[in-house]
């Protein structure tokens, strides 16, 4: 048997927000909430851990500085040593700050790069996926909030017409 959720759309995103809050407050479960914008707060007010991409986008930009040192290093130094505007290639820590851009962009490069992969990747998303919204209208104008029931639907659905919904329905869970 599977679960039911309530789904309620709304067109005003401060009601959506009043809604989740209350919600919310009701100890009710919030499955998800598409939105055709970002909403400043909204994962606030859901209770949402916060991201921890920032973490590993300073992981993979030590990941690319450590690429441009040893990348470096070994071209510059120890394969094909050249004479460069007259500053010979002795040792790395002679010639560093001639890589000091260098080193900056790949760190960027692998910081930008590798992060968007795993946000792709975390999100479950990539090319040709079938889009998850429930409505077509969140891509537009509306709000939708999908609340799970456990049994409860009539108290779920009344609280959420309470809250300003302009449509409120009940529909199998996919999750």
């Amino acid at each position: 048997m599977s679960d039911k959720v309530v789904q309620a759309l709304y067109n005003d995103d401060d009601v959506l927000m009043n809604a989740v809050k209350k919600v919310k407050a009701e100890k009710h479960h919030i499955e998800e909430v598409y939105c055709p914008f970002p909403v400043h707060g909204l994962d606030k007010a859901m209770g949402l851990e916060g991201t921890r991409i920032a973490i590993t986008s300073f992981m993979y930009g030590c990941v690319g500085l450590t690429v441009a040192i040893l990348m470096m290093n070994y071209i510059m130094i120890e394969d094909w040593p050249q004479d460069i505007g007259g500053k010979p290639s002795f040792s790395y820590i002679e010639n560093m700050p001639a890589f000091v851009p260098i080193m900056f962009e790949l760190t960027v490069f692998f910081a930008a790069h590798l992060m968007v992969i795993t946000f792709y990747m975390r999100s479950k998303l990539w090319p040709f996926k079938k889009a998850e919204n429930p409505d077509v209208r969140t891509t537009d104008d509306h709000f939708l909030m999908e609340v799970s029931t456990h049994g409860n639907e009539a108290e779920v659905v009344a609280l959420l017409q309470s809250t300003g919904a302009v449509e409120v329905n009940i529909v199998d869970s996919d999750h």
